[in-house]
């Protein structure tokens, strides 16, 4: 399982975004974790899935409202991670307006998140395998700090929490 100190797994999420800029086509263009993490402080935050009630009221637009202050305590991006594809996190991300704000990445067959050890088994739900539901903060790919919820819980990676370690961490 992920843990401070460990390097992202290597791996390739999926990004779908609203309007192609220079070098990015609308998508879904292949995020290689590595060389996107590279020389970045990221505040990673992974989802069971997008539109689903905690994540959707919760747990997304706290990142999206904290965005500036994050920026502001020295992270370079923010990275939202879900076990669904790059269609249904751009829709999510248009409904929550993270453009320029959070990336939406996608991690379609949870190829990434078993990588990670962090994955929730929620087929008795009918929902397969998806992520458990943490936080982190990565600086060039390295894993800084890392806050994971038990099952059902939205206490120990919101934005706020996120935000507070990395004012600390940038001292």
């Amino acid at each position: 399982m992920l843990k401070v100190g460990d390097t992202l797994p290597a791996g390739t999420l999926q990004e779908y975004i609203e309007v192609a800029s220079e070098g990015c086509s609308v998508g879904p263009n292949p995020v290689d974790v590595h060389k996107a993490a590279a020389g970045k402080t990221i505040a990673l935050f992974a989802v069971p899935g997008a539109f689903t009630p905690g994540c959707h009221l919760k747990h997304l637009p706290g990142f999206v409202e904290s965005a500036g202050a994050l920026r502001d305590a020295g992270v370079d991006e923010i990275w939202c991670v879900a076990v669904n594809d790059a269609f249904v996190m751009g829709a999510w991300g248009r409904d929550q307006k993270t453009a320029g704000k959070v990336r939406m990445l996608a991690d379609g067959s949870a190829t990434w998140t078993q990588a990670t050890g962090l994955t929730l088994d929620l087929t008795a739900k009918g929902l397969g395998l998806r992520s458990n539901r943490y936080s982190a903060l990565v600086v060039d790919g390295v894993v800084k700090t890392l806050n994971v919820e038990d099952s059902g819980k939205l206490e120990v990676s919101d934005a706020t929490n996120l935000l507070a370690q990395a004012r600390q961490l940038r001292g």
